[in-house]
C-alpha cells in the first residue's frame, strides 16, 4: 500500500466526534460547533430537532456550499440526528416498560394475587 492509500484509508476511517469507525477508536476532530450550540441542541424537542434535520440535509442536498460550510453543515445534522435518537429511545423505553407493565397486569387479572 503507498503513502497516499493508507493516508486515504486512514482519513476515510476518522470519525469527527472521536468515535469507532470499522470497529477502531479513532481521534476526535475539532467540531465546528461551539459548547452553547451543542447544548443548545441537546434540549430541543424531537419535533423541533426533526425540523432544523431536515433543513440541514436539504441546505447540502442543495449544493453550493463551500467545503466549510458543509463541514458545519454535516456537523449540525449530526448533532440534531443524534438528538433526535436519543428522544426515540426514550420513548421507546417509557412504552415497553408500559407494555411490559400492561402485559405482567393481564396475566394476573381475575387472580387471587390480584385482590392482594
Amino acid at each position: 500500500m503507498n503513502k497516499e492509500t493508507s493516508d486515504k484509508t486512514a482519513a476515510d476511517n476518522t470519525a469527527v466526534d472521536g468515535t469507532e469507525v470499522d470497529g477502531t477508536a479513532q481521534p476526535a476532530i475539532a467540531s465546528s460547533l461551539s459548547d452553547k450550540e451543542r447544548e443548545a441542541i441537546a434540549k430541543l424537542p424531537y419535533e423541533q430537532a426533526r425540523d432544523q434535520l431536515i433543513q440541514a440535509v436539504q441546505a447540502l442536498e442543495a449544493g453550493g456550499l463551500d467545503l466549510d460550510a458543509s463541514m458545519r453543515q454535516w456537523e449540525i445534522g449530526e448533532a440534531l440526528s443524534k438528538r433526535a435518537q436519543e428522544l426515540l429511545d426514550q420513548v421507546r423505553a417509557k412504552l415497553d416498560g408500559a407494555q411490559a407493565a400492561q402485559s405482567s397486569a393481564g396475566a394476573s387479572a381475575g387472580t387471587q394475587s390480584n385482590l392482594e
